[in-house]
């Protein structure tokens, strides 16, 4: 899992980086696949695989959201409080959502929904992030109600609707005008951060209020408001929880046949609502063309099957150690670009049609992102993840539990 998060942090950059550094390789394969729409589905196939897994393991909400929260907000705010000052608003690292809006932007960001309540993305790459945590609140919502091992028709589920009404379903419905959002934002923040706190501090009938919310939030949220298309936004979710059943399926919690099903389907479902939506969204879903979404959707699908049928044989340690570090890859890189970008318009240079000069400022572009990415994991990341434990283990009250053992 950790090489594969490697691969899909190595993709997303080129993706940002490749139309500026690399603008030969890089006009040779956008239009046909989306690097950027590849890294981030085998990421949301890898985070279905592992997320709910650890929850389980533990059989605890409130240390699975500390251990999420902790996991998430330290690196986040770090990347985003160092872009903000150091890159100056003519070459922003952040959206200009937050120079033009702030207090707006900083309740959406702060909940990390910004890109499903029509606010612009701080970091360009948050936007992932958003679905991340509608995940985090769907799986909490299902292991409170003893029905997480039902991942396979949840991702049915939804990859049912992505496909049948992808095109049919109003988006951004809430948020008509300006007014409108500022209401919308508002009363998600409180409600987000009141049903967070319920979880991590209260008590069972505070968890049990607070899980419903968060779940009930990100359901309505997804469906009517993201700024994406539907039917992506609906794929997304169903293929978070197509690598839930996977997972389960290897730990004969379901019949195998059940999760081949499971995976078809989306898979099928993914494949055709590409092909029949992504065409006249791409201005939405950011993509070059069409045909680069669902391209990049399969092969993201392709290349973590392929993982699985190789999870036993040894990767090299270089490409495992990048999966570790891939979160602050993926949020550093960003940033580190939008600086280089104005390095370069102050020096009045362009490395465009030079092969030489593209593969070397890609490669310099590449190390520098690395080696910042294993600064930040050190100093900010694993800190913030002991942390979270530390905090943990100062628990007085006993954990809330959630399903029975027997049941798990």
């Amino acid at each position: 899992m950790d090489a594969l998060r490697g691969l899909a942090a190595l993709a997303v950059v080129f993706q940002h980086s490749g139309l500026y550094l690399a603008d030969g390789v890089f006009a040779l394969t956008h239009r046909r696949l989306d690097p950027g729409i590849f890294g981030v589905f085998l990421f949301f196939l890898i985070s279905g695989y592992i997320v709910p897994a650890s929850l389980e393991r533990r059989g605890d909400l409130r240390a699975f959201w500390v251990g999420r929260l902790f996991r998430i907000y330290p690196l986040y705010l770090v990347v985003f409080v160092l872009a903000l000052v150091l890159l100056p608003e003519a070459h922003p690292g952040v959206s200009v959502s937050v120079y033009e809006h702030p207090w707006l932007s900083a309740a959406a960001d702060g909940v990390l929904l910004q890109d499903l309540l029509g606010v612009g993305n701080g970091l360009s790459v948050a936007w992932t992030l958003g679905y991340e945590m509608i995940f985090y609140y769907l799986v909490s919502a299902l292991f409170l109600a003893d029905w997480h091992r039902r991942s396979a028709p949840v991702a049915i589920g939804f990859a049912a609707v992505a496909l049948a009404l992808g095109g049919v379903l109003p988006s951004a419905l809430l948020m008509h005008s300006a007014g409108e959002q500022q209401v919308v934002v508002a009363t998600v923040l409180v409600l987000v951060v009141g049903a967070l706190a319920a979880v991590v501090t209260g008590t069972r009938t505070g968890i049990r209020v607070g899980v419903l919310v968060l779940a009930l939030v990100g359901l309505v949220l997804a469906v009517v408001d993201g700024r994406t298309a539907l039917f992506e936004g609906m794929m997304i979710l169903a293929t978070m929880f197509t690598g839930t059943a996977i997972q389960r399926a290897e730990n004969g919690q379901i019949k195998r046949w059940y999760a081949v099903v499971c995976c078809a389907f989306v898979f099928t479902a993914g494949l055709l609502a590409g092909i029949f939506y992504a065409g006249g969204a791409v201005s939405r879903i950011g993509t070059a063309t069409g045909t680069a979404w669902w391209t990049g959707f399969v092969a993201a699908w392709l290349v973590f099957g392929l993982g699985m049928l190789c999870r036993k044989r040894r990767v090299p340690r270089v490409l495992s150690r990048l999966g570790t570090i891939s979160y602050a890859v993926y949020l550093v890189h960003f940033p580190l670009l939008r600086g280089v970008l104005w390095a370069f318009a102050d020096a009045h240079y362009s490395p465009s049609h030079h092969a030489g000069q593209e593969l070397l400022c890609m490669a310099v572009f590449l190390t520098v992102a690395l080696l910042l990415a294993e600064a930040l994991h050190r100093l900010v990341e694993l800190p913030g993840q002991r942390l979270g434990r530390r905090l943990l283990s100062r628990q007085s009250a006993a954990p809330f539990p959630g399903p029975s053992v027997a049941s798990r």
